[in-house]
């Protein structure tokens, strides 16, 4: 018998007994059950129950109760601590179980005995699930990248550490997650993210984002605009995109926090893009941070100082109504109209009606860079809220339009598109220097509108 048992059986007793002091003409039990149930007690609780008085009886009895209800309590506690020993080693073994799905291990026989058992179909799925895109894909960056992965003496497989990354930009997992799946310390998973995004930021930038300068793809690229939009010589569309960022990641730069809060509400970096009719980007910039203007982050940019200075030669011109009409980009009215860049004559529709029509062509061509922008935000979800510091946002914002240029030549099916906020900013000033430009813009962009509603209206 155990200690609670005991300690039932002997309060039992005392009860038996207290009864009976107090009124002996009646007994709660038959004889034999009060015999069998004393029998159980200590000999100095057998000479303390003969006494004549009810008073010890009575403390007797509660200290029973008392010491009763102490062991009861102390299995209950036994009961939970061994429960949750139970459920701590049931936590740590699944803990275990899930890390070792993405151990190297694992990830060597997926990529070299599981993979080649699926059906393509299949496969290219289970990739673009896992890593944003298809396999044959990933085998290009893997290649390209490995060289400089070796040089860098990194522990681990490069296959292995750009998959790692890639699942990151992907699914927009932070380091500390993806350092609990993958079983390593979140300062190495940062350290390995921005290796990787830094060699897509610079070693395959120049390879996949690039300017149309060679005629054979300036052709190509005018053509496609020309069927989308009735406008000869567009070679671009621009647009800018703010980059969510996290208070967190501004805490380093108290001086400039404000400088980051844009005109939507939240704190961001300012991205700029030029897109091909494909939805290809040729040009990137991340030089902003989210409280400046789109016009301004251009003037700021590479490609406003090449276009500026006539550094870019494109060779390729057509006459419109006696107009020599180079190729040029689009973009709406937060741009300023230039001779190399045109905009929307009003942003409201108030325009005469060869006007509005332009107007609405021209923004049918500029669509193609916010349908662009709305892909790589859907492919590559860590720039729909960067968790990255905000020393690495710029590369890592670069490194997924390299990656998404890769899907777009690839031709990797487009994913359900990150819906951009609606266009609210003011119509940028022209400035002193490109006043210029601005006139020879301004003559083009009528040419090109009465151009385009005759030939639209003779139809």
């Amino acid at each position: 018998m155990d200690e609670s048992h005991e300690t039932f059986m002997l309060m039992l007793s005392n009860l038996l007994h207290l009864h009976n002091s107090l009124d002996p003409t009646t007994s709660l039990l038959s004889s034999t059950t009060t015999s069998s149930a004393a029998s159980g007690s200590s000999t100095s609780s057998a000479s303390l129950l003969s006494s004549s008085s009810a008073a010890p009886l009575i403390f007797f009895t509660l200290s029973s109760l008392l010491s009763f209800l102490s062991t009861s309590k102390k299995n209950l506690l036994k009961s939970s601590s061994s429960n949750n020993n139970n459920n701590k080693k049931d936590a740590v073994a699944a803990a275990a179980a899930d890390s070792s799905a993405y151990s190297v291990s694992a990830f060597r026989a997926l990529t070299t005995e599981h993979i080649w058992s699926l059906e393509a179909p299949l496969r290219e799925a289970h990739w673009r699930s896992q890593y944003g895109l298809s396999y044959p894909v990933f085998t290009t960056v893997v290649e390209k990248l490995k060289p400089y992965i070796t040089a860098s003496q990194l522990s681990l497989p490069s296959d292995y550490a750009v998959a790692m990354v890639l699942s990151r930009l992907c699914h927009g997992y932070s380091a500390k997650t993806l350092a609990s799946r993958y079983s390593l310390e979140p300062y190495l998973v940062s350290k390995i993210t921005n290796m990787i995004t830094r060699l897509l930021a610079t070693k395959l930038y120049p390879e996949f984002i690039k300017i149309p300068i060679s005629r054979r793809r300036l052709i190509e690229t005018t053509q496609g605009f020309e069927e989308l939009t009735s406008l000869p010589n567009i070679c671009g569309a621009i647009d800018g995109s703010h980059i969510k960022v996290s208070n967190a990641q501004l805490k380093r730069i108290p001086a400039h926090q404000n400088e980051y809060r844009c005109k939507y509400g939240y704190n961001s970096v300012l991205l700029q893009v030029v897109a091909d009719h494909r939805k290809i980007f040729w040009d990137v910039c991340v030089k902003a941070s989210g409280g400046t203007e789109d016009f301004a982050h251009f003037r700021d940019s590479l490609l406003y100082n090449r276009l500026i200075s006539s550094d870019i030669v494109w060779d390729k011109a057509v006459n419109v109504r006696g107009h020599p009409v180079r190729p040029y980009i689009v973009g709406d009215w937060c741009y300023p109209l230039l001779s190399f860049l045109m905009t929307p004559f009003s942003p409201n529709g108030a325009g005469a009606p060869a006007q509005n029509l332009f107007d609405g062509m021209l923004m049918k061509g500029r669509n193609v860079v916010v349908e662009a922008i709305g892909l790589l935000k859907g492919r590559w979800r860590i720039l729909q809220d960067l968790n990255v510091g905000i020393n690495h946002a710029p590369q890592t914002i670069v490194a997924c339009c390299v990656l998404h240029n890769l899907c777009q030549i690839a031709r990797e099916p487009e994913p359900e598109p990150w819906k951009e906020p609606d266009e609210n900013g003011s119509p940028a000033r022209v400035l002193e220097t490109e006043k210029q430009f601005y006139y020879f813009g301004e003559s083009l962009r009528q040419a090109l509108s009465d151009d385009l509603h005759q030939r639209l209206s003779s139809r």
